[in-house]
Parts: structure tokens; sequence; C-alpha cells
């Protein structure tokens, strides 16, 4: 599977961002797939992920301001962020793998996308 993101850019703190990750080379809706962020000096932490039904989890801090959704007819995966903080900048990294939600050892990762929210 070979995923290709999108979307990320300068936001003013309270705009939204919409987030975009394609996929090819293989059916995509058989794999679970989710979005990671990473800021310097740090791992690449789970923001959401979604089931290959459609469940979804979310990190907490994100929680009510995020929404992960995806359109398998499209092999694309969404993540939408509203109400973005200053806290919420970081390279955006989609994935999918196999388990039932995608997770930091999951094998498919896409390039990053940088999100920059100015206060």
């Amino acid at each position: 599977v070979q995923l290709q993101a999108s979307g990320g850019g300068l936001v003013q703190a309270g705009g939204s961002l919409r987030l975009s990750c394609v996929a090819s080379g293989s059916i995509f809706s058989s794999y679970a797939a989710g979005w990671f962020r990473r800021t310097p000096g740090k791992q690449r932490d789970l923001v959401a992920s979604i089931s290959r039904g459609g469940t979804t989890i979310y990190a907490d801090s994100v929680k009510g301001r995020f929404t992960i959704s995806r359109d398998n007819a499209k092999n694309t995966v969404f993540l939408q962020m509203n109400s973005l903080k200053p806290e919420d900048t970081a390279v955006y990294y989609c994935n999918a793998g196999q388990g039932y939600y995608s997770t930091s050892g999951s094998p498919y990762w896409g390039q990053g996308t940088q999100v920059t929210v100015s206060s």
C-alpha cells in the first residue's frame, strides 16, 4: 500500500484544515487507517484512527475538534481539523495496517504533511 498525504498548511488559531490521504496498490477497504503527528524531538503520537468498519478513536487532546473519516470508493482517509490550536502544530502522517485500528507499528506510512497553527 502506498499512501500520499496532503492538505497541510499555515492557519490561524481557531481555523480549520482538512487533511487527505490517498492509498494505492491494494484494496484500501481491507485496512484500518489513521493519522499520527510528530513535533520536533518527540515520537509520533496517535491523533485518530478508523477501523475497516468505520469505528473511530481519538487522542484526548483532539476529541470534539477533529474528525476522521474514510471514503473507500476513493481509497481516501480524511482528517477534518477544527478549532485548531498552536499546540496542534506538527507534521501529520497517515498510516494503514491490518489490525482493528492502525497503530504506530502499522507498516504503511505516508510522507507527512506540515500543519502550522499561529497564535
